[in-house]
Order: C-alpha cells, then structure tokens, then sequence
C-alpha cells in the first residue's frame, strides 16, 4: 500500500530545472470552497535566473513579486485575457525561479472540474480537455491569482499542497518549451511519455 504524504520543503531540488523533473509524477492538491480537486502533475516547465522568456526577467514588480519568496510559494499569474496559470518558486527568498504546472492527470474532484471549465465528459478526448494546458488546469482547480498568488505550499494551514503517493514515472522527456517566443529553445519542458494529459 502506497505512503501519501506532503512533500517537505526541505526534499525540493535546489536547482529549477531539476525541480521541474522532480515534480512529474507528484500530486497537486486544492481544497477551494467549492470542494477539493487534485492531479497528478504530467508536465512542467522551468524558468531560470536571466532567463529571457521568465517574468522576472526585467526584476522585480509588484505582479511578479511572488517569484521572489523562498522556494514552495505559488506564482500566479493572468495571460491572454483570460487564463490563469500556476507556478512554484524554486530559490531561496529574493531570487526569482519558477516552475510552471502545464498539465495535470485528474485523480479527485473530476466533476467539479468539469463545472469549473464548463465542458461534458463522455470519452477520454473530453477529459483531457479538462487540465491539458496550464489554463485549463487553473481553471479546473479553481485556481486564481486573487485567492491563490502567494500560498504557501509547505504551510501545514495551505489549502493548495504537493503531495507524493509514491507513485514513479516510467519515462519522463524533456522537451524545448512552448508557448513562447524567447529562449523556447531551451530543453526544460519535461513531460510524463506517452500520458494522454500532456498538452499539444
């Protein structure tokens, strides 16, 4: 029988890139007043110091000063109008380092997600319209940056965790990024092979 516990700060790799591999196959938890969801993270992105395409780039700013806390805080942020997408900080207090959740594999609270993103589940495609896509899981967790910017996730109080079951991942890729325009050369996309709820 599998041990399901909080990951410790402590257990974090120190360098980002390697947080974003580390962090595949972990469970993400949100208990929200609407009720709890959790998925088990299938893809992240790293985004480094000086890296051009991180929103920490150009310094710190009033939006982006969550990245900046000490690594396990939640960075989030709003894109396109209309997304949220989530990210941990992965340095220590006053250095800017993130890791971006893309996609998650559903485990709990399916039908709240579903009601969250307004969609129908009949088959496996529309599932996975769910929390494909760093929007999408935001929005199916319940995720926002009014609620969420700036949660801890190692404060035993926190209602937005990461959780390790014990569960290990077979083949784990690494991939450029995608989604932007500035160093999307650049291997740090790692993804779970093969899982239906990576996105494109």
């Amino acid at each position: 029988m599998r041990t399901v516990r909080r990951l410790r700060r402590s257990e974090l790799p120190a360098d980002t890139v390697a947080l974003a591999r580390y962090l595949i196959g972990k469970t993400l938890s949100h208990d929200a007043p609407e009720g709890r969801t959790s998925g088990r993270i299938v893809e992240t992105e790293a985004y480094v110091v000086g890296d051009a395409a991180a929103h920490a780039f150009r310094g710190q700013t009033a939006r982006n000063r969550s990245l900046f806390l000490r690594r396990g805080h939640a960075y989030v942020y709003f894109i396109y109008g209309n997304h949220y997408c989530l990210n941990v900080s992965c340095l220590p207090d006053g250095t800017p380092g993130a890791v971006l959740f893309r996609a998650l594999e559903p485990l709990v609270g399916i039908e709240r997600m579903a009601v969250a993103r307004g969609a129908l589940i009949a088959n496996s495609k529309q599932l996975k319209l769910l929390t494909s896509g760093p929007g999408r899981m935001a929005q199916a967790f319940g995720v926002t940056r009014e609620r969420d910017n700036g949660k801890d996730f190692f404060d035993t109080k926190s209602d937005l965790i990461i959780v390790d079951d014990g569960h290990r991942v077979r083949k784990i890729e690494a991939t450029p990024r995608i989604g932007i325009t500035k160093a999307a050369d650049l291997p740090w996309r790692y993804l779970v092979h093969g899982n239906l709820f990576v996105s494109r």
